[in-house]
């Protein structure tokens, strides 16, 4: 009887969908990746009793959301470069630790600058392992089974960020608002050990070179100070002198980053992927349709409670349609798009969660079934059609050898949209100050900013129709 190799000499790209290991190193992928992603949301429905807890308004709590989805965003290129130079296993383990210390800083955060920091600290470690777990799939599976594969950590991983709400609620109710939190260690510990022993190393061979720390730092730069003075604008004022620095930094930031990607020996971003038709597509489509996405269900938790009087376990059970239909039709979904290509589902999807987006206009009362129920399940079956086949796209798009930096800017694209909503979204809405905490105020603004999210997320299905291809991503 042949002995098997340990993890570290397993070669790359063997493993099939079926297999024993390969089902080992999905679960690694997707718990890891999962509970980065569930920690995008589970915390919204801790945000009244983070208000309450520590008397702050809306501009505190965006930063409690904003600033784990800074650094996040800013962060993740470089981490799918770290990951496809020193190892994908490596750097995807590194990032699970360092996330779960930082979530142990955030459950145990006595004021709330403290909290945001740790949130900052924890946003860095999820832009480590979100890449790398991605790139791990595409690396360690038959090309013939990497579609199978990216569909299913898509589909889980979008069940775990749906699931964020209810395992919230459930763990307020139980416990406090710490605890969703600290639940993110006993998950990081589990997926250590599977990594250690079942997932196989890869890197980029042909990777070499300095570092593009400069790129790095021109992206923070310029997401940090756009965020603090979209957040900051409504209470300081707009053209308050620190406000004023911050914007103009932030415009600045922009051509600054492309030149110095251009000119960078190694760049993290390397420009030449835009000169693919479909990947700025399913870019173009990731953007419109996340930053919809996220700011929608960054108020919906609020106003379950402060508006609708739902507990927060009421307010996360009402979110379990979601969690149900990802968990039902991921799979399939992923199948369906391999079968037929994703320019019909992309299409689609999104205008079916925009539907069920405007849906949540109704919800004042609260009444489940007649309000709540029919808006979540258009929303749920959207997200289930788009999630799996925007995602094997997006890989699909660039060369096999750059699935860690495609993964990366797929997901920076992501969580930019989302970073960008939720700093934008209450404002527009007129969500300021103490009206997190003002039921009329809120459930006025609240209407407002699901309208605009709905129709925005509609937008993002029309433009799939218009600009993705059925044919082979890297042909295009």
């Amino acid at each position: 009887m042949s002995q098997r190799r340990p993890a570290d000499t397993q070669p790359a790209g063997d493993l099939g969908f079926s297999s024993a290991r390969g089902r080992w190193v999905i679960a690694a992928a997707v718990l890891g990746s999962g509970m980065a992603m569930l920690d995008s949301t589970v915390v919204n429905i801790a945000l009244r009793d983070l208000g309450r807890a520590f008397h702050v308004g809306v501009a505190t709590l965006q930063w409690v959301v904003t600033g784990y989805l800074l650094t996040l965003a800013a962060f993740l290129l470089i981490g799918g470069a770290l990951g496809d130079r020193f190892g994908r296993r490596r750097v995807f383990s590194i990032g699970v630790a360092w996330f779960a210390l930082a979530s142990a800083a955030c459950g145990l955060a006595p004021s709330p600058g403290i909290l945001v920091a740790a949130r900052v600290a924890q946003g860095v470690g999820g832009a480590l392992l979100t890449p790398a777990s991605l790139a791990l799939l595409q690396s360690s599976f038959v090309e013939k089974d990497r579609s199978r594969a990216v569909g299913a950590w898509a589909g889980l991983t979008g069940v775990a960020s749906a699931a964020g709400p209810l395992l919230g609620g459930y763990l307020i109710a139980a416990g406090s608002w710490r605890w969703v939190f600290f639940i993110n260690l006993p998950v990081a510990v589990a997926v250590l050990a599977v990594s250690a022993r079942h997932v196989p190393e890869s890197r980029d061979t042909l990777e070499s070179g300095p570092l593009d720390v400069l790129g790095a730092v021109v992206a923070v730069v310029g997401l940090a100070t756009l965020t603090y003075g979209l957040i900051e604008g409504p209470s300081r004022g707009w053209t308050g002198p620190v406000v004023l620095v911050c914007l103009v930094v932030a415009a600045l930031a922009v051509p600054t980053f492309l030149s110095t990607e251009r000119r960078a020996e190694n760049p993290m971003l390397p420009l030449a992927l835009f000169s693919r038709r479909q990947f700025c597509a399913v870019n173009g489509v990731t953007f419109v349709m996340y930053g919809a996405l996220t700011g929608a269900m960054f108020l919906l938790p609020t106003q379950l409670q402060v508006v609708s009087g739902y507990s927060p376990l009421k307010a996360g059970l009402a979110l379990l349609p979601v969690t149900v239909i990802g968990l039902a039709g991921s799979t399939g979904s992923a199948r369906l798009a391999a079968r037929i290509g994703p320019r019909l589902q992309m299409s689609v999807g999104p205008v079916v969660a925009g539907c069920g987006l405007l849906l949540l206009m109704r919800v004042t009362t609260g009444d489940y079934l007649t309000q709540v129920l029919p808006a979540v399940v258009l929303f749920g079956a959207g997200m289930t059609t788009v999630v799996p086949p925007l995602t094997a796209t997006a890989l699909s798009a660039a060369p096999s050898e750059q699935t860690g930096i495609a993964s990366a800017v797929n997901n920076v694209v992501a969580r930019t949209a989302g970073l960008l909503a939720v700093a934008i979204l209450p404002v527009v809405a007129g969500l300021t100050g103490g009206a997190a905490l003002r039921p009329h105020e809120f459930a006025s603004g609240f209407k407002t900013a699901v309208a605009i999210a709905g129709t925005i997320c509609i937008v993002a299905g029309l433009l799939a129709a218009g600009s993705i291809s059925d044919a082979r991503a890297r042909d295009v």
